[in-house]
């Protein structure tokens, strides 16, 4: 990589898009925020998984889903029911659910048959411990837990609106979600085949920003938010998905293994189109900042202090280094 190259990629920790932000940092700390949030996700995780019979089952998918990680998708669904006025208690439930599905993914994408990765979160992947059968047994419990997870463990909120929020949920997992993103990604990677940003755009959307979609929508959902404001929340969750699949893509290219806690250069290795390869690496991270000024722009009629943590969530994104 060259020295131009590379005094380009540290600017992502500079970017600073909504006019929102600057004013929002001086009364909230997102750091504060997110240790906050993520306890209270990771014991809420560990509560919705015991171990039970059998144990093998119940051990790979505690393995995967207590691994670490950032915890995005449940904090932007919490975040998006504070948002819209409601209490973080009531997405707690859907704020698990988001991360059994988005651990899910992992699992099954890490499979030989998929991504064939031997390292996620710093550790090694579900299959390489528990061996492939498992690996899918236990990817496809967590996704049924998620929607079960839902449905029991929801309270206070009215029955049709814990239906809206599992017909999201089940829609962004499944082939018209998650697995049609990993469907078309499967057939666009290697073969010297050219892809269009329009394919990429289609796979990402899915892949990736599927799920931050339904994180934010059932936040919403869940903390009373109107037809209007759930509508807003939707365009600012696509656009960070998407953002996030653009300096995941950058990430790849840029950052060791050891940086990341998982194999780095692994979609050149596989021959996959990326953002850099397609735009290059300057017009990625200029689309990347794109992305994040047009998703902050949605929170525009939003409550500036309740929207915080969103507007931090999306720079968070933009600026992330692993």
């Amino acid at each position: 990589m060259s020295d131009h190259e590379e005094e380009k990629i540290f600017n992502l920790n500079s970017l600073r898009i909504s006019p929102v932000t600057s004013e929002v940092e001086k009364t909230f700390n997102f750091d504060d925020y997110v240790a906050e949030k993520v306890n209270h996700v990771n014991e809420a995780l560990d509560d919705a998984v015991p171990v039970k019979y059998p144990p093998t089952i119940h051990e790979a998918m505690r393995y995967s889903l207590l691994a670490g990680g950032k915890r995005i998708r449940p904090m932007l669904c919490i975040a998006a029911c504070e948002a819209v006025g409601g209490h973080h208690s009531a997405a707690m439930p859907a704020a698990c659910a988001v991360e059994m599905i988005h651990t899910m993914s992992l699992i099954h994408d890490d499979l030989p048959c998929m991504d064939n990765d031997d390292l996620r979160r710093g550790k090694p992947t579900n299959h390489k411990v528990f061996g492939q059968g498992v690996a899918v047994l236990a990817g496809g419990a967590l996704f049924v837990l998620a929607i079960e997870h839902i449905a029991t463990a929801t309270t206070g909120v009215a029955p049709n609106k814990v239906l809206a929020a599992v017909r999201e949920l089940a829609k962004a997992g499944g082939a018209e979600g998650l697995v049609a993103g990993q469907a078309v990604d499967l057939s666009c990677t290697g073969n010297n085949q050219n892809v269009e940003l329009e394919t990429l755009e289609y796979i990402h959307l899915r892949k990736t920003a599927a799920l931050f979609e339904a994180s934010v929508v059932l936040g919403a959902i869940f903390g009373g938010g109107s037809h209007e404001q759930v509508e807003k929340l939707r365009i600012f969750a696509r656009k960070i998905g998407l953002l996030f699949q653009v300096v995941d893509d950058i990430l790849d290219v840029t950052r060791s293994s050891e940086e990341l806690g998982k194999t780095a250069g692994k979609d050149l290795a596989a021959d996959k189109t990326t953002y850099p390869k397609l735009l290059g690496l300057e017009k990625a991270m200029e689309f990347a900042e794109k992305l994040n000024g047009e998703a902050t722009e949605q929170l525009a009629d939003f409550d500036r202090e309740k929207a915080a943590p969103l507007v931090a969530l999306a720079d968070y994104i933009a600026r992330r280094q692993n």
